[in-house]
């Protein structure tokens, strides 16, 4: 594993944020999508242009996490969580990382955690921590799928 946190340079189009998670989808991948008024009710469907605008949104996989969050009219910051390596077009935060990944518990459908919506198949998600190897302060905690 070679983890690499990071920022978007700059801020993606619709487009550009379209075409960056299709680039960083493996199978399986969940996205979770968030509106003033609502979050996507089915975790294994793409966002497409039709889905923006949104307020922010998430991608992640076995490799890694993607967050946007819109930022002006049709452009979005993005942090990139991931243990494959260095990717073009993202700023590195921090120096020296290193992960460690947990099993995440989900509550029953009767708490109220997690927003209405919330799949109610379950799914193999686990977590993974970033840490700073300096440290040892857990600065992200990124969803990941489970083994």
């Amino acid at each position: 594993m070679n983890p690499f946190v990071g920022v978007s340079t700059k801020f993606l189009s619709v487009p550009e944020l379209l075409n960056l998670i299709k680039n960083l989808t493996t199978e399986p991948s969940y996205y979770f999508l968030r509106w003033t008024h609502k979050v996507s009710k089915d975790w294994e469907v793409k966002p497409t242009e039709t889905d923006f605008p949104m307020i922010e949104g998430q991608m992640f996989n076995q490799n890694s996490e993607l967050r946007w969050k819109q930022k002006r009219k049709d452009s979005y910051e993005v942090l990139l969580l991931s243990v494959a390596g260095e990717y073009p077009d993202f700023e590195k935060v921090g120096e020296d990382w290193q992960t460690q990944d947990r099993d995440a518990h989900l509550y029953s459908h009767t708490e109220t955690r997690f927003p209405k919506g919330f799949p109610s198949k379950k799914l193999d998600i686990a977590q993974r921590y970033f840490i700073d190897k300096k440290t040892a302060t857990v600065h992200f905690v990124a969803l990941t799928v489970g083994k």
